[in-house]
């Protein structure tokens, strides 16, 4: 018989969520890419569809360009779940509104735990008619 042993405390949990929410959802809320870019791996890429059905996609840096053209978000309302979590990797689903373009999105952040720290290592995102 195998031992039934919990391998992921709720603290893990929170740390992740912790991170999206402290350093991406915040950011976001005050047009800071420094704030932001602390929840992201240096080498962090994105990849969406845009409205028109092109595809967005390459470095998390045109995620900065994006803050940086739009500003802050002060009106963004969000909901995170964590869709998977092992000990080293997670995936939150990050449900949005109001952006700092007043758009909608859902994103999934692919996040890996590298030195003790959970990071953002991929963002896809799907964007919603406003």
């Amino acid at each position: 018989m195998s031992k039934n042993i919990k391998t992921i405390p709720t603290s893990e949990y929170e740390e992740v969520i912790r991170i999206v929410q402290e350093y991406y959802v915040d950011g976001l809320r005050v047009g800071s890419t420094a704030t932001v870019a602390k929840s992201f791996h240096k080498d962090a890429t994105m990849y969406g569809l845009t409205l028109d059905g092109d595809l967005l996609g390459g470095p998390v840096k045109n995620l900065y360009n994006y803050m940086d053209q739009h500003g802050d978000a002060p009106k963004i309302k969000t909901r995170l779940d964590i869709v998977g979590i092992t000990p080293t990797t997670a995936v939150v689903k990050v449900d949005m509104e109001n952006d700092a373009a007043g758009s909608d999105y859902t994103d999934f952040h692919t996040m890996i735990k590298l030195d003790g720290k959970w990071q953002i290592v991929a963002k896809v995102f799907h964007t919603y008619q406003s």
